[in-house]
């Protein structure tokens, strides 16, 4: 795990976009969001420790930031403190996988209900390029799944609501914490895609009920393959 974590942050420090980004924000911000983003990405999985030298010397920062990073994480509940081990990536048991996927079916009906009223052109057509790239990585579960969040985000942001976002945000936080990607199960990708067609269908067409409908049917089909995962672990 240290090797791909090293592999994964490190090469955040020759990427342009993130540099520019690591110039904009505090630093513990910064690396909070790229620990973050390694969490959803897998390259940290659930239970797995977090080292706060590693990950200095991994992006390149001072430890003083990724104390900072850790805190923050902690307090969004992306990390708990083991005994003997000190933090960890959390774990979620079944029953807290449900509830999330049950909220998530509310907030991702209400942002494609919204979308379809206040999206903008421009957004409508982010939406379009979002969903080429869920069509371009069907054959890669984890690409596939950073293509889904992309297509959600582009959503989110269309519904113009701050305070939606904001809880959305942090729903995607808990989402970074599930193991493995629904988007293993073969044919889910396909699936998804066809189930993000008709969402951005629906926000083009302004017909925020069934934006909102495909939305829900969307998380629901979702819940169902975790389900098949978890059980099948």
């Amino acid at each position: 795990m240290a090797t791909t974590a090293r592999a994964s942050l490190k090469k955040q420090l020759y990427d342009p976009d993130l540099k520019r980004e690591r110039e904009s924000l505090p630093l513990g911000e910064f690396v909070y969001k790229r620990v973050r983003g390694a969490i959803q990405d897998g390259v940290y999985p659930p239970g797995s420790r977090l080292r706060e030298e590693e990950i200095a010397q991994y992006v390149g920062v001072s430890r003083t930031p990724v104390r900072e990073a850790l805190r923050l994480l902690h307090a969004h509940g992306l990390v708990e403190n083991t005994s003997g081990r000190g933090l960890a990536v959390t774990e979620l048991d079944r029953g807290q996988v449900l509830e999330l996927y049950a909220m998530r079916e509310l907030l991702e009906g209400a942002a494609a209900r919204l979308a379809a009223q206040f999206a903008s052109r421009p957004e409508i057509e982010a939406l379009e390029h979002a969903l080429d790239a869920c069509r371009g990585e069907t054959s890669d579960p984890a690409l596939a799944a950073r293509a889904n969040r992309a297509f959600h985000e582009v959503i989110y942001q269309a519904a113009h609501n701050r305070y939606l976002v904001q809880s959305l945000d942090r729903l995607s936080d808990a989402l970074a914490l599930l193991p493995r990607t629904t988007y293993e199960v073969p044919g889910r990708a396909e699936a998804a895609a066809e189930e993000h067609l008709s969402i951005l269908n629906a926000i083009a067409a302004r017909d925020p009920d069934a934006a909102e409908q495909h939305a829900r049917h969307h998380i629901q089909e979702a819940r169902r393959h975790r389900i098949h995962l978890l059980f099948s672990r």
